[in-house]
């Protein structure tokens, strides 16, 4: 299930603010018609801290419901509360997702004492598949690999979605366990050298553009093409970078609404991009052809 190229859907908006259900479903079949290989809704791409849970819930069931069984889905369900991640990943079981992402909890910067009760007890307290998210640029404490390694024992944790800036920390956890446990490049960027060391993939955010791209470079390296995949690698670096001129997902929601598919609007406090971004952003989609 956790393998591959999986997207951090984007959650789109209307002009109003409402979530944009046909835009949704729309997306997830262009992911689907580009051989994406799961779906991840209401991650940080997905803009779930501005979802309430109701919304939250609505995007999931949605994801479900237009997905059909054909490629996993794997639901953001974390919190920096204990009990509500419990609630959100509960809820996400009841709607069918496959599985949860559950990112550290934020603000509160527990001791890895506390990160490991944290996640134990999400998995002890609901029977689903779940995957840790460590992003410390985004929350502010790091899951080290002492504590990761911990929780890969528990049998409802089964992979690490790593966005820690580099793959050091992803090998130390890789040397000590074992197959079962799938570890993916949280950052776009680093896909390539994750997957050489052992990753299965990636959660990615430029995959909501080009994910026939981004599955030809999972493809490539699963494939033993090291030479294409490096090929693949450095012709989308430029774009990776771009996609973060400004916080994500401003920019790649600017770039699906320049191809088209749905609205630039994010929830506060993100705003769209400023007049510079979004020119350079439109500069390098024309090199990449994504527009005319």
């Amino acid at each position: 299930m956790l393998k591959g190229s999986i997207v951090a859907i984007v959650t789109p908006f209307d002009r109003e603010g409402n979530f944009d259900e046909d835009a949704f479903r729309n997306l997830i079949e262009f992911q689907i018609e580009n051989g994406t290989d799961g779906i991840v809704p209401c991650g940080s791409t997905g803009e779930a801290a501005t979802l309430d849970h109701n919304g939250h819930t609505e995007v999931i069931r949605a994801c479900v419901e237009q997905v059909k069984g054909r490629v996993p889905i794997i639901a953001g369900t974390g919190s920096n509360s204990t009990s509500e991640a419990i609630e959100l990943t509960r809820a996400a079981k009841q709607a069918g997702a496959d599985s949860a992402l559950l990112i550290t909890p934020y603000y509160n910067k527990p001791s890895p004492e506390g990160l490991y009760q944290h996640f134990k007890t999400v998995a002890d307290a609901v029977a689903l598949p779940q995957v840790l998210y460590n992003v410390p640029g985004r929350t502010g404490i790091n899951l080290d690999p002492q504590t990761t390694v911990r929780l890969a024992e528990h049998p409802h944790i089964v992979g690490l979605k790593d966005a820690s800036g580099g793959v050091s920390q992803a090998g130390e956890i890789l040397a000590c366990t074992g197959e079962d446990f799938a570890i993916l490049s949280g950052d776009d960027s680093l896909t390539l050298p994750f997957m050489a060391i052992g990753g299965k993939g990636v959660i990615s955010v430029t995959a909501n553009i080009m994910p026939a791209a981004i599955k030809k470079l999972v493809t490539a390296v699963e494939e033993n093409r090291w030479a294409d995949a490096r090929h693949q690698h450095l012709a989308l670096l430029e774009l990776h970078n771009i996609l973060f001129i400004e916080s994500n997902p401003a920019p790649v929601k600017a770039a699906l609404e320049r191809m088209g598919k749905c609205s630039a609007r994010v929830r506060l406090p993100l705003v769209t991009l400023q007049p510079q971004s979004l020119e350079a952003l439109q500069a390098v989609m024309l090199r990449y052809g994504l527009i005319s």
